[in-house]
């Protein structure tokens, strides 16, 4: 079989699949991206540019639309262009409505079966808009996400079949969505998202290695922003300081904002809480870490005694599913999304996304009593392995839906 996947950030939720498919499925892929500095082996990767991006003035409710046409028409001629030089045309093709890179497809190829992935629908209750007392909408909020639902809207009509990670994200869509998409994880590797009761983490600052013994609070985020709790996160570490004087909070993430509005101190949010928060600190204790390396981000979590998972009502991280995969403690705001993933007090601990008090009070017990929270991890493990694990459950699904599209003799073995 020939495979088109179509994501700008390259590759995006297929990171398994593609590994996958090139070592196992015996399929051509290729991979029609706006990086340039990705390489998967047995993956032909193509880049295009957007035919047309809107102007930094441009009108804001029209500004994400014509962007998504300018990436949709970029991405149309890059592989109209590609198959006359290569003579390429894929049996099905595979990627993210997001960007409106899929809009134009059926316009090069139109008896081409598409599978297309939905990830968010925007609405001004139930998800980021409104969520936050210290960021309330403005009375334009409604519009501009209707505004922006304009490519959802279109990209649903160019589909065969739409697919969405998991149920709360699915009833961000209107209901008419429902029957066209099928909700399904892109898949954790729980095979190799194993815990480690030997796992070491070395510290620049400190003199011996952090282990399983050592008093490990861990807190993992693309970057540090309200939409991911940071700032609850920093208002608890005074209290679980003066609690636990031996724990050490390992943070990981960027300082940008990936989501909602940017802070407007001049060292972002970390910077504007570490204002607010002052000598209330222990800033020795707290070690900020940034992005890191994959293998090593496995290993921190490996030796946390608690994993905080914080988010507003958004889409759930890749990083709390495989937290519970490595079978970490972990405490969880308690949203609907988390509750999709976690049962209190079974699979892990829930407490008030506003209440820093609460999550200090709960970390705090974790830290001085984990024979008491030791069922937690396994029962992870247990429901990821069940629920979201790639070989098991989530990849024989993908290549069902990718298979009920294509002709029997081109179908995907397993």
């Amino acid at each position: 079989m020939k495979l088109l996947f179509v994501h700008q950030n390259m590759p995006g939720q297929y990171r398994e699949m593609l590994v996958w498919l090139s070592q196992f499925g015996g399929q051509e892929i290729v991979f029609l991206t706006q990086r340039r500095d990705v390489q998967i082996k047995g993956v032909k990767t193509l880049s295009y540019r957007p035919h047309h991006k809107p102007a930094a003035d441009a009108y804001g409710l029209s500004k994400d639309w014509e962007a998504a046409a300018g990436a949709g028409l970029g991405a149309a001629m890059a592989m109209r262009q590609f198959e006359k030089d290569q003579g390429f045309k894929p049996d099905i093709i595979i990627g993210h409505t997001g960007w409106g890179e899929l809009l134009f497809m059926k316009e090069v190829w139109p008896d081409v079966p598409v599978i297309g992935f939905f990830e968010y629908f925007y609405r001004t209750s139930g998800g980021l808009v409104g969520f936050d007392p210290e960021s309330p909408a403005n009375d334009q909020a409604g519009f501009f996400a209707q505004a922006r639902n304009t490519v959802p809207y279109a990209s649903i009509e160019v589909v065969d079949q739409g697919h969405v990670p998991t149920l709360w994200q699915r009833d961000r869509f209107p209901s008419s969505f429902h029957d066209r998409m099928y909700t399904c994880h892109d898949g954790i590797r729980c095979d190799r998202l194993l815990p480690d009761e030997n796992a070491s983490v070395g510290l620049g600052r400190l003199d011996h290695p952090l282990t399983r013994d050592d008093e490990v609070v861990t807190y993992i985020a693309r970057n540090m922003e309200r939409a991911r709790g940071f700032h609850i996160m920093m208002r608890a570490l005074p209290r679980i300081q003066a609690t636990r004087p031996k724990a050490r909070v390992l943070m990981i993430g960027g300082n940008e904002t990936s989501y909602g509005a940017e802070s407007s101190h001049a060292n972002g949010l970390r910077g504007e809480m570490e204002a607010e928060l002052g000598d209330s600190v222990d800033w020795s204790r707290v070690h900020f870490l940034g992005k890191v390396p994959y293998d090593d981000l496995c290993r921190i979590i490996r030796i946390s005694r608690c994993h905080i998972y914080l988010t507003m009502p958004f889409v759930l991280s890749w990083s709390l599913l495989e937290a519970m995969s490595m079978q970490a403690t972990v405490v969880a705001a308690d949203v609907a999304p988390v509750r999709e993933a976690i049962s209190h007090n079974e699979t892990g601990m829930l407490v008030d996304f506003f209440d820093p008090g609460a999550l200090a009070d709960q970390v705090t017990d974790v830290l001085a009593n984990p024979g008491a929270y030791a069922h937690l991890g396994p029962a992870a493990r247990a429901h990821v392995m069940a629920q979201y694990d790639f070989l098991s459950h989530c990849l024989p699904e993908h290549i069902a839906q990718i298979n009920a599209l294509v002709p029997t003799a081109k179908q995907i073995r397993m």
